[in-house]
């Protein structure tokens, strides 16, 4: 098991920056694909960005120019720095790891998933 524990969300204005963690404990292996997806009010959940290690990252077109998805090098650790902020990014955002080969990267099953972050932008 691998457990994931998020950290870092909060409220800021519009055009702000946030930074999301996320770690990860348990039995996490090296390439163990790591990420952020997020679920708005009322809107079906997200993927957000997700990298396979070593360096291969992936964003969502919404917020691609404005989060900077990032990992440490024991590869246990994921950060999600979040700028210019809008109120569309507002929700509840979910580290996920631990990608099953089934689809493009935003599909593709997680096992693992966190209590989640909430980030509310106002404007």
């Amino acid at each position: 098991q691998v457990q994931l524990v998020e950290s870092g969300g909060g409220s800021v204005q519009a055009g702000g920056s946030l930074r999301l963690s996320c770690a990860a404990s348990g039995r996490t292996y090296p390439n163990m694909c790591m990420g952020w997806f997020r679920r708005a009010p009322g809107l079906e959940r997200e993927a957000v960005a997700t990298i396979y290690p070593p360096s291969d990252t992936y964003y969502s077109d919404s917020v691609k120019e404005r989060f900077t998805l990032s990992q440490d090098n024991a590869k246990t650790m994921v950060y999600l720095q979040m700028e210019n902020l809008k109120p569309e990014d507002t929700g509840m955002y979910y580290c996920a790891a631990d990608c099953r080969a089934d689809g493009p990267w935003y599909q593709q099953t997680r096992r693992y998933w966190g209590q989640g972050t909430q980030v509310t932008i106002s404007s």
